[in-house]
């Protein structure tokens, strides 16, 4: 069976690649190869999230017992925030598109590079500048609003390092923004022969997706971040009513980015189950153009279903029907693809490695989360469960339980072809076993004890929710385990792990047919695309001379 879906000239791969080639920190620092800056990503990404992971874990510890004993109020409020601060703009947001997108995108559609290599490394730069200034707000005191610098609290009423957090995230903003516009650019003008619309990888359009949201929507997040700055520093009235401003404009503002950020977060994990999902199953996806084009749909609502986050804050019943129809209606194009990777699987030769088991762990977990948020989506039903833990679960079902998964799925699929070598098939499934059952121990009370009324950001609550976050916690270090792992047994593969192939799983795609790691420029020479995507079963395309 053919497992290739183009035909490329003949080549001779280079004798160095991105890795040994040009060896020093400084040729890393000052490197314009976007799968060395993806390296530089994945290490700085891998730091914020066991970061962000620490603060949950006080978080967790602090909840095993009814009474606030650990920490104060004003403590656990800080935890929170910097929890969902980390975990949201250092790691979810950038993690597939910076990591995985930066490695394997150009790869996909033939370049040898992206369309802007400098600013794809100024990028990265811009990451860790505004990284910095994260640090440094932890290190000073830390932020006590949530995560969302709800107004007129984060403009006045509290003391903490507002300001300094801000112009981080402001910072990032313009890292997502620049990696975004690097992704369409090489998408629209850099594809090789023979590579049309049509022939793309789910995983390129996915991430094409998910840079318009990046580029259309991220200068909404960075005026909302200016006006709150110029509101403290200045006590301008524009959320504040004590000073003739208006607390609701900022939700307005704020959530205007924030959902579609949920979609810039969750549409690259969409695209790398997409090629996990058909590799697995040795069939083509089913109805690529439907699952193609629902990418662009998701991108599409998720600019207008932002006021579904504010049903109790004021805003009218008739544009809460609105928008509560809108949310209803964008669950379509998500489940478009939850049906078409069913149908892939359905009679196909399924093999259950290690990306397979988080693929198949991903649409378990992503359709409880979808399914959840259309109680959310509900007016009645939303104004009981508002702010409550269930919140807090759904959430995580399709942020963790979803974009995590596929997160680290793909860095499994694709960890051969970056270093060259294979992990222990066995620690890896252990892994992901460990991780599906702890995350579920971990985040299903919690839709039961929002479901009961407990509130979320409270370090206190009554003693009959004591079981229900004991057994939270617990499955909280299950979790810990699941994700500590594959850290271990990655790096150790790097060394002393069996030399991979240029295609280990036999899968279809440019990448493959590269060498493991990639030579510096991709390729030797431009490959011309011959074959539909996916093309599990056809027959060898002739070579293009």
């Amino acid at each position: 069976m053919s497992t290739a879906i183009t035909a490329v000239q003949p080549q001779v791969m280079p004798a160095k690649h991105y890795l040994n080639d040009n060896y020093g920190i400084r040729s890393w620092l000052l490197t314009k190869d976007h799968k060395r800056i993806a390296v530089l990503y994945l290490i700085s990404i891998t730091f914020f999230f066991f970061i962000g992971g620490l603060f949950a874990a006080m978080i967790r510890l602090e909840l095993l017992t009814p009474a606030g004993d650990l920490f104060q109020s004003d403590t656990y409020n800080k935890l929170f925030t910097m929890h969902g601060i980390n975990m949201i703009f250092f790691f979810l947001i950038p993690s597939v598109p910076a990591v995985l997108g930066n490695f394997v995108l150009p790869i996909m559609v033939g370049a040898k590079d992206l369309a802007f290599p400098k600013i794809n490394l100024m990028s990265w730069y811009l990451y860790i500048g505004g990284a910095l200034f994260s640090l440094a707000t932890m290190v000073s005191g830390g932020v006590d609003t949530g995560w969302t610098f709800y107004t007129p609290l984060s403009s006045g009423f509290v003391r903490t390092h507002v300001i300094l957090m801000a112009v981080g995230i402001l910072i990032v903003g313009f890292s997502s923004i620049f990696t975004g516009l690097n992704f369409i650019v090489t998408v629209h003008r850099m594809r090789c022969p023979g590579m049309t619309w049509g022939r793309l990888p789910l995983f390129v359009w996915s991430n094409y997706a998910a840079s318009l949201i990046m580029v259309l929507g991220t200068p909404v997040l960075a005026i909302t971040l200016i006006l709150l700055a110029l509101e403290r520093g200045f006590h301008i009235g524009i959320f504040d009513p004590a000073l003739g401003g208006d607390p609701v404009l900022f939700q307005h503002m704020f959530w205007f980015y924030s959902h579609p950020a949920v979609y810039i977060m969750i549409l690259p994990g969409m695209g790398v189950i997409s090629e996990i999902i058909t590799c697995f199953s040795r069939k083509r996806v089913f109805g690529y153009f439907f699952v193609a084009f629902s990418s662009i749909a998701i991108a599409v609502f998720g600019f207008v279903v932002w006021a579904h986050h504010m049903f109790v804050a004021g805003v009218s019943v008739y544009s809460a029907m609105v928008f509560s129809l809108l949310s209803f209606a964008v669950a379509i194009p998500s489940a478009v693809k939850v049906f078409n990777w069913t149908a892939t699987m359905y009679k196909g030769e399924v093999s259950f490695e290690t990306p397979m088991l988080y693929a198949i762990g991903f649409i378990g977990l992503f359709t409880i989360g979808g399914l959840t948020g259309l109680f959310l989506a509900a007016l009645g039903t939303d104004v009981h469960i508002h702010d409550t833990y269930f919140v807090i679960a759904h959430f995580h079902y399709v942020m963790v339980g979803g974009m995590v998964m596929a997160y680290i799925g793909g860095l499994h699929f694709w960890w051969p072809k970056m270093t060259g070598r294979t992990y222990p098939e066995g620690w890896a499934k252990l892994a992901a076993l460990i991780t599906f059952i702890g995350f579920n121990l971990t985040f299903f009370p919690q839709f039961i004890l929002g479901y009961l009324g407990m509130p979320r950001r409270y370090h206190s609550y009554p003693e009959e929710f004591q079981v229900l976050n004991v057994l939270s916690s617990a499955g909280a270090s299950v979790l810990a385990v699941g994700f500590i792992l594959p850290l271990i047994y990655l790096l150790w593969s790097m060394r002393y792990g069996e030399v991979a192939g240029p295609n280990p799983w036999k899968a279809t795609g440019l990448e493959w047919e590269t060498s493991s790691p990639p030579p510096t420029h991709n390729f030797e020479m431009t490959p011309v695309v011959t074959t539909e995507p996916y093309a599990y079963g056809d027959e060898e395309g002739t070579v293009v001379p």
